[in-house]
Parts: C-alpha cells; sequence; structure tokens
C-alpha cells in the first residue's frame, strides 16, 4: 500500500510538471508571435521621411541670384547702351572664353548617362532643327511684314530667324529644370546646321549670298561647345565629390559669363539700337515670343514630357543674335541690316531668362512625386 502511494504521488508530480512546461511553453510561443507581429507591424509601416536639410546658405544665393536673371540681363543691356566704354575690356578671344566657361560651367552638371538616354530620341532634336530652320525664319518674315518693317530691317530680323540656336540656352534650360542634355545636343545640331542652312535660307528668302565659314564653324563649335562638355562630363565621371561642390556655383557662373556677353555685344551697337525704334523692338520681342510659345505647345501637342516641352521653347526662342549680327556686317552692305540683330541680342536674352527663372518655380511633376 505504501508502494502503491508512493507511485501515486510520483505520478501525479510528473503529471504536475508536464501541466507546468505545457503553460510555460504556451507562454513562450505567445511572447515569440507578439514579436514577430510587432516586428512585422514596424517593417509593413512606412519609414519616417528624414528630416528636410536646410539649404546652405551659398545655395540660397546661387537659387536667389538666378532668380533674379532676367533683370541683370536687362541692367546689363542698359549698361551696354549707356556706357558702352564699361565693356571694351571685351576683345575677340573673351567671347569664345565666356562661352567656353559657360558651356564647362553646364558640362559638369550632365553625365554619359543623360546623353545616351538623349540620343534614344532623336526625333526630339529634329523637330528642334526644323523649327530652328524652318518656323523661326517664316515667323521673322510674317512679323517683319505685319510690324511694316523696311526693306533692310525686313532682311535683318529673317536673318535674326535663320541663324543658330544660342549657347546661353543651355544656362536657361539648366534654371528651368529642363533636359540640359538635350538643350546641348540642340545647340551643337543647329551650330552644325547653320553652316549650309543659313546661306540657303538667305538666298531663298533674301536672295542674297550669304557665305558662312564652314572651317571656322566647325573650330567654334569645337572650342565653343564641343570641348568644354566634354571636359565637364569627364569630371563629372572621375571627381564626381568635386563637381558636387561646385554645382551649385555653376548658375552663378553661367548668368554672369552670359550678362557679360549681353552687355559687350549690345555695347559695340548701341547707337543703332536707340535709332532703331519701337516697331523694331516690337518686332523682336514678338519674334522671340512667338517662338517660345510654339516651341513648348507644339511639343506638349505631340505627348512629350514637360522637360522636354520646356527645352525646346527655350532652344527655339533663343538665337545667336551676336552670330547674325556678324553675318549682317560682313555680308550685307546696309548698315540697317545689322540693326535687327544688335536688338535681338536684348529680347533674346530677356525672354529666354524670363522663360528659364518662371519655369524654375514651377517644379515639373516628377519633381512632386519625388520631392
Amino acid at each position: 500500500m505504501v508502494a502503491s502511494s508512493a507511485v501515486g504521488i510520483a505520478l501525479g508530480a510528473i503529471r504536475g510538471a508536464d501541466r507546468a512546461l505545457m503553460v510555460k511553453s504556451k507562454a513562450v510561443t505567445a511572447r515569440r508571435a507578439s514579436v514577430v507581429t510587432r516586428a512585422s507591424a514596424d517593417a509593413a509601416a512606412p519609414a519616417p521621411s528624414p528630416a528636410p536639410v536646410e539649404k546652405s546658405a551659398f545655395k540660397k544665393f546661387s537659387s536667389a541670384f538666378s532668380t533674379l536673371f532676367p533683370v541683370w540681363t536687362v541692367m546689363s543691356a542698359v549698361v551696354g547702351i549707356k556706357a558702352p566704354a564699361t565693356f571694351s575690356f571685351m576683345q575677340a578671344n573673351m567671347y569664345t572664353l565666356c562661352l567656353a566657361t559657360l558651356m564647362l560651367s553646364m558640362g559638369i552638371t550632365l553625365t554619359l548617362d543623360d546623353f545616351k538616354r538623349v540620343f534614344s530620341k532623336p526625333d526630339v532634336i529634329g523637330i528642334g532643327f526644323l523649327a530652328c530652320y524652318v518656323m523661326m525664319p517664316l515667323t521673322a518674315m510674317l512679323v517683319g511684314n505685319m510690324v511694316g518693317l523696311s526693306g533692310p530691317m525686313l532682311a535683318g530680323l529673317i536673318l535674326v530667324g535663320s541663324i543658330n540656336g544660342g549657347q546661353a540656352s543651355n544656362l536657361c534650360a539648366y534654371i528651368a529644370r529642363g533636359d540640359v542634355a538635350l538643350s546641348v545636343l540642340m545647340t551643337t545640331a543647329t551650330t552644325i546646321g547653320c553652316i549650309f542652312m543659313t546661306p540657303l535660307i538667305c538666298k531663298f528668302c533674301l536672295g542674297a549670298i550669304v557665305d558662312v565659314d564652314a572651317i571656322g564653324m566647325a573650330i567654334s563649335t569645337i572650342q565653343v561647345v564641343l570641348l568644354p562638355i566634354v571636359l565637364g562630363v569627364t569630371l563629372n565621371k572621375y571627381v564626381p565629390k568635386a563637381c558636387r561642390a561646385v554645382e551649385p556655383a555653376c548658375p552663378i557662373i553661367g548668368v554672369l559669363m552670359t550678362i557679360i556677353l549681353v552687355g559687350a555685344s549690345v555695347a559695340t551697337c548701341a547707337e543703332p539700337i536707340l535709332n532703331a525704334g519701337l516697331k523694331l523692338q516690337f518686332a523682336a520681342f514678338l519674334l522671340h515670343a512667338i517662338g517660345g510659345a510654339v516651341g513648348y505647345w507644339v511639343m506638349r501637342a505631340l505627348g512629350y514630357e514637360e522637360t522636354v516641352c520646356r527645352t525646346t521653347a527655350i532652344e527655339t526662342s533663343m538665337k545667336s543674335s551676336a552670330f547674325g549680327f556678324l553675318l549682317a556686317t560682313l555680308h550685307f552692305p546696309e548698315f540697317l541690316v545689322r540693326v535687327p540683330s544688335a536688338v535681338s541680342v536684348v529680347w533674346m536674352a530677356v525672354l529666354g531668362s524670363s522663360m528659364a527663372v518662371f519655369w524654375r518655380m514651377i517644379p515639373v511633376k516628377k519633381d512632386r512625386e519625388t520631392a
């Protein structure tokens, strides 16, 4: 009996221990499940947004300085007209240096991938080329006749519409949040195209033979556009940290180079600009304004993205007016033919910079999505 009781007590103790272990096991399992559930919930929950990084004082200054781009352009033009001697330091080689510096400041913001992406859409470059050499000369002819310009003045305005895009357009595309790589390739294409398109248009529309130095144009394109861009892209590839450190200064450098070029170009023909009259001022304004509007809305109608529309508008509106002045001086005996190019220098820069600043304040859709 005693043995039986002992066995019963032992069995009871074992059963109790088993029950205790089962209860403990369930508790551990429950805790583990709770931990897993909390971990899953944490993983599913959106990560907290990083605190916004405050802009440095220099970046704020750069942004504010670029925003006033149209103001600096107008002030430079006024100084060029009222005090031409201010820009007497600008010799012929200084123009090339300023343009090359402008293009280098854009080049370090670009990569090879940017150009590969643009080359995948050659149709955009083709449309820009047609806008430059078909739409703009026709617009110049229509606007000039509409406002009643005289023969030499009308010829000069058509010459402005028949020349290549200006290098300052690349800076404006950058400020406008456009496609800088596309802008560079459009400028390069129209600059090379100028070798044969400008003489052809002038012969067809004006009956004048305008010789364009093909070798000189090719050398200028290499010096002013291609070499600085290649150097900038190369630096961006091999020393990207240095380029990122310098990048906030790029708009400042570009704006400074542009206002020097505008002021110097205006200073060389200050008197003709003053004597041009409001009729020519209105015609030059309309030419560049219509070019920008048509360039933008045609691309919108064709379904291209916002950055492409902005870039095409700026490229179409902005012409190399200083080159037009040079061609008019060399190949047209009438002095008045060169005056529209002189007036165009101002309106091209003012309207281009105004478009750039306006669009800078309106982020494109993808900017809003990633902000």
